[in-house]
């Protein structure tokens, strides 16, 4: 293990005692590593900004109010994240969840949103409109994935989760995590390569020619853009390190565009934070200070 893995592992130790002891800094600080990350998780499960901030912080509640039976035997990021993962394969479905189902549905729904072109000015002026319809419509294809599923392809690809670690947060052996994240790009992939025409041209299903529809069926609401923000950085930016293990030249590509999903770094991941400090549960388990 490197001297920067032992390191992260001894302060994360020392917060946590320190949390133990009623430290309110040390879970501000422990929360402050894992919120942001946590919350894009959850955006990946369920689309809504709101309903991704409570799934989030349901999550991080059980992780910090569990924290005395964090035993070391894994890093606790590995041990967090397991808690977290759990949660999500648990939670009630979301209004998203229900709507969206299977590709097979949504492919359907696709096809009956009729294409509309939009003139040179409107391209211009729905701009934003259009960038919420694609990458709306990309976590519409995510949902088709079962929550295992989802949850292994946007750890294991879409945030670079290496392999032995996804293994663990499943509670899977290595070779089975791996083939289970074969199978949902496989599963996710083909869908795209037989409908999406972002990759495969040969596909007529335009973003553009989809917002008007998208926006008429209330999908894309121009007043409140869940994605389109042009003030977030990208998954992709906010990943140390970037590697391409992926032997498909077009599943590459594929991957490429789910990690120029925009990455929410503040705003509702902070309010999370902030919120679950002031919990009840958190402060009768853990006697925070004031």
């Amino acid at each position: 293990m490197s001297k920067h893995l032992d390191k992260n592992r001894a302060d994360d130790q020392i917060l946590i005692d320190r949390a133990l002891n009623g430290s309110r800094h040390a879970v501000e600080v422990l929360v402050k590593r894992h919120q942001d990350f946590v919350y894009n998780v959850a955006m990946k499960m369920v689309m809504d900004p709101e309903d991704a901030a409570d799934l989030a912080q349901e999550a991080l509640i059980k992780v910090v109010t569990n924290l005395s039976k964090f035993q070391g035997r894994s890093s606790f990021r590995t041990w967090a994240y397991r808690i977290v993962v759990n949660h999500y394969l648990n939670a009630k479905r979301s209004n998203a969840e229900k709507t969206v189902t299977t590709f097979d549905a949504f492919g359907q729904a696709l096809e009956s949103a009729v294409d509309q072109e939009l003139t040179q000015e409107e391209q211009i002026t729905m701009a934003e409109a259009v960038t919420e319809a694609r990458l709306g419509c990309m976590s519409a294809m995510l949902l088709c994935l079962d929550r295992e599923q989802r949850l292994i392809y946007t750890l294991g690809d879409i945030f670079q989760i290496d392999h032995h670690t996804g293994a663990q947060i499943f509670d899977l052996s290595p070779d089975n995590y791996r083939q289970k994240l074969s199978r949902a790009r496989r599963d996710l992939y083909s869908f795209m390569q037989s409908k999406c025409g972002l990759i495969n041209k040969a596909n007529p299903c335009r973003c553009r020619k989809k917002t008007k529809a998208f926006i008429q069926r209330g999908w894309v609401d121009e007043n409140n853009l869940r994605f389109a923000n042009s003030r977030l950085k990208s998954i992709r930016d906010s990943l140390v390190e970037r590697q391409r293990d992926l032997a498909d030249a077009i599943n590459g590509e594929y991957l490429e565009l789910y990690r120029d999903h925009p990455y929410h770094s503040r705003g509702i991941a902070e309010r999370i934070g902030k919120s679950l400090l002031s919990d009840p549960r958190m402060i009768k388990i853990l006697d925070l200070e004031n």
